[in-house]
């Protein structure tokens, strides 16, 4: 199992970037696909028509996101937690994802990088 962490500066306010990453018709607006999303702890999400699925565990108003997201049935979930802090420049995002299987790691990370943080990336600077 491997740990995934990437840092992003966007330009916008933490507040800004925490309504994008938890409210459905704006998660839908950057990925430009159906989402189910529900910001309430213990709720189930979905992603890309259940590309990304699992769990919300934790919301912390324009701060931090926590949720296991599931990587098929004989894995333990992954962790996945989003840190927002103000800086100069808007937000400095800070994505952490642990147990990753190894044989999914390129692939998934690949994926991550380019559509979830590069689409949240690209939606703030348009």
């Amino acid at each position: 199992m491997k740990t995934f962490k990437k840092y992003y500066d966007l330009p916008a306010s933490p507040e800004e970037v925490y309504w994008a990453l938890t409210k459905a018709q704006s998660i839908q607006l950057w990925t430009g696909a159906e989402v189910e999303f529900k910001e309430e702890a213990g709720t189930e999400f979905s992603f890309w028509e259940g590309d990304i699925v699992g769990r919300n565990l934790e919301f912390d108003y324009g701060k931090k996101i926590v949720q296991q997201w599931y990587f098929g049935e004989n894995t333990e979930p992954s962790i996945v937690t989003i840190k927002l802090h103000e800086d100069k420049k808007g937000t400095s995002l800070e994505f952490i994802q642990t147990n990753i299987p190894d044989a999914d790691y390129d692939d998934f990370t690949a994926g991550i990088t380019e559509y979830y943080l590069g689409g949240l990336l690209d939606f703030f600077e348009e």
